[in-house]
């Protein structure tokens, strides 16, 4: 005869391990996932061909030294947004599917009768990415988005600020393949600016010739 307390304790036996394994699946599971999550192709390709690239060009003798990018800023500003709003949201949102992140709308500073401008009115929108998206936003510009402007010959070389920066515009939004031309309404442009930790010209222009920016000699 099975008594009771028996039973109990047969039942707790076979709960038990149940119990414990939930937590250590759980684990596992997401200990594999971030494995899965790390640096992009294109931050490696940085790491592993730009550096050695880099330090042999300029002859640095510390790693530190080396130049890298720090974020890269994306702005428009559309002079139809003072009378039609939706004009600088279908903008903004555009801009978000190219840098795979949400803008921040910019405003005027100043009043300006002839342009019907009022101080505080919404007119632009800016985003600024770091890090991985930056990478990825860079790999895309340089190796897919430029060369499918037509009669695309480089960017200027006399783009540098002498710190560290490079700024260049684009014309038209539809260079980028994010952007379906069926819902375009209005095509704009828009101001790059790539900031870097170069201290002169020639080493903001090597980095970025490294990384694979199209520059025209």
């Amino acid at each position: 005869m099975v008594t009771k307390v028996e039973k109990k304790e047969t039942s707790k036996k076979k709960e038990t391990p149940k119990k414990k394994e939930a937590p250590q699946q759980k684990k596992v599971a997401s200990a594999s996932a971030a494995t899965k999550l790390g640096p992009s192709l294109f931050e490696r390709y940085y790491r592993d061909v730009c550096v050695p690239q880099l330090m042999k060009e300029f002859g640095y003798r510390n790693v530190m030294q080396i130049p890298r990018v720090e974020k890269v800023v994306l702005n428009t500003c559309l002079k139809d947004a003072v009378s039609d709003f939706k004009v600088l949201e279908q903008a903004a949102e555009e801009l978000g599917l190219i840098a795979g992140q949400r803008p921040v709308y910019t405003k005027a500073k100043k009043s300006i009768s002839n342009f019907k401008l009022r101080e505080g009115i919404k007119i632009g929108a800016c985003v600024t990415l770091r890090k991985q998206r930056m990478y990825e936003f860079l790999n895309r510009l340089f190796h897919i988005a430029l060369p499918r402007v037509r009669d695309f010959k480089g960017l200027s070389p006399k783009s540098t600020d002498g710190r560290g920066g490079y700024t260049f515009g684009l014309t038209e939004q539809v260079m980028f393949p994010e952007i379906n031309l069926d819902k375009v309404n209005k095509v704009y442009g828009m101001n790059v600016t790539i900031c870097t930790t170069a201290k002169t010209p020639a080493e903001t222009l090597g980095l970025l010739k490294a990384l694979g920016m199209p520059v025209r000699s």
